[in-house]
């Protein structure tokens, strides 16, 4: 019988990345993008197994040197249209294999999220499992970038994306939340069986904007460099 463990994160780092080459693993304040992903998720002390899934070597070179594990290359799922989740099933399917265990929770921690800290993925799990949820996915609540406002421009005219809401207040508006990369958390047995972390009552928690930046081109790079300096 496989053994049953608690908890296992899984890093997905492919190579081949477009945006910016060599994304996962370029210098970022000192150490490498992905190594703030592996740290924060080793600080947390939460995990059985730290497991990048990548089919690059340099990646999995970098991803053991501080501390994570990779057993395995992945030899499918790794061009820049397959879903991210689907490589994360994938490779939480051979780890299970791999190691003969099992694992209650799935943790997916991007690592174009440098930001996310170890409190952040301690506090989502611990909401995750006091709540007793099957899908949890990590999100910012928008501040001064108000999507209740946006405008859509077709040639030289513009038209507002929400009508009923343009001429509203901020403080009249409810609140709206874009989903982050940082942390998505599920239940093995549903992740499996949905294939998603979109899965059925699938729920939001939102974490600081300041920890919520996803790296995919040069412009967040350099928001979240700016963002790294005020911290």
């Amino acid at each position: 019988m496989d053994i049953v463990v608690k908890r296992i994160a899984i890093i997905p780092a492919r190579g081949g990345s477009k945006r910016i080459k060599n994304k996962n693993i370029l210098i970022f304040f000192s150490k490498p993008l992905i190594a703030w992903t592996i740290l924060a998720a080793k600080k947390s002390n939460l995990f059985h197994r730290i497991l990048v899934s990548t089919d690059d070597l340099k990646i999995a070179r970098i991803a053991k040197k501080y501390g994570a594990e990779v057993p395995f290359l992945r030899k499918k799922n790794y061009d820049d249209m397959t879903p991210v989740s689907k490589a994360t099933i994938d490779s939480f399917k051979n780890a299970k294999q791999f190691w003969k265990e099992d694992y209650d929770t799935v943790v997916q921690l991007m690592a174009n999220c440098p930001l996310r800290t170890a409190r952040d993925i301690i506090n989502s799990v611990r909401i995750f499992e006091k709540e007793k949820r099957n899908f949890q996915i990590s999100c910012f609540k928008f501040g001064w970038m108000n999507p209740w406002w946006a405008f859509i421009k077709k040639k030289n005219k513009v038209f507002p994306l929400f009508p009923a809401q343009i001429k509203k207040r901020s403080q009249d508006l409810p609140n709206l939340y874009c989903p982050t990369g940082a942390i998505w958390i599920a239940s093995s047995k549903y992740l499996l069986k949905a294939k998603t972390f979109y899965g059925e009552n699938f729920t939001f928690e939102p974490i600081d904007w300041k920890r919520a930046v996803d790296i995919d081109d040069h412009d967040d790079l350099n928001f979240a460099k700016i963002v790294k300096k005020l911290k």
